[in-house]
């Protein structure tokens, strides 16, 4: 859990988690912060696991944004692109292994700890565990209340809505394919041979709100 600087903004509950293939940011977020990037959204339906407990949620759209880590003496910020989603988390964003790459980041989980290259030196940046076990915790009660689309349960119910005499399965077997091999067919075999810690004091305006 760190807290870069994103558009000017410190978000100081951003969760790093580099076992994601995407990056995360909330729209009551982005109301927080008050940006205005309508004409810099652009269309998304990337779904998701694994940030609600046990839902599929699906992003409504993504955007690049610039991301600063560091101080005013030795920083970093590159372009991230973020899905966004339309629902309460208790993370103001996600980093997962995309934005790790483009800032060239080393995690250890354990420690925690963060390392990446900066302006005049390492960058190194070192997590709270005691708020990252809050966060986790508010995670939990927001997956346990919120009521996220499932598309399995809506095909269910369209389907329950559907008169009697639709609903019966069809019986006849799907054809078998004409397609037959002709001749022997060969097998190729192929052979594989082996051959100190940084405060963030960059200027924003912090938030510090779920």
């Amino acid at each position: 859990m760190l807290d870069p600087v994103v558009v000017g903004s410190q978000l100081t509950r951003v969760l790093i988690n580099g076992g994601i293939m995407l990056n995360l940011l909330f729209t009551s977020i982005l109301k927080k912060m008050g940006l205005d990037i309508t004409n810099m959204l652009t269309s998304s339906k990337s779904p998701f696991y694994g940030i609600i407990p046990g839902n599929l949620a699906t992003s409504i759209s993504s955007v690049t944004l610039p991301v600063t880590f560091g101080t005013e003496e030795n920083y970093r910020t590159e372009y991230v692109k973020f899905e966004v989603a339309n629902f309460e988390s208790s993370y103001h964003a996600i980093l997962g292994r995309p934005a790790l790459a483009k800032f060239m980041a080393v995690p250890h989980y354990v420690y925690p700890l963060l390392k990446k290259p900066g302006k005049i030196g390492v960058l190194t940046f070192h997590g709270d565990l005691k708020r990252s076990y809050n966060c986790n915790q508010e995670v939990i009660d927001f997956g346990s209340t919120m009521h996220v689309p499932n598309t399995s349960s809506e095909v269910f119910t369209a389907a329950q809505q559907l008169p009697h005499a639709e609903r019966v399965i069809p019986t006849k077997k799907s054809s078998q394919s004409s397609v037959k091999p002709t001749g022997v067919v060969g097998i190729k075999s192929i052979n594989l041979q082996e051959g100190d810690s940084s405060k963030t004091a960059l200027i924003g305006i912090e938030l510090r709100d779920k």
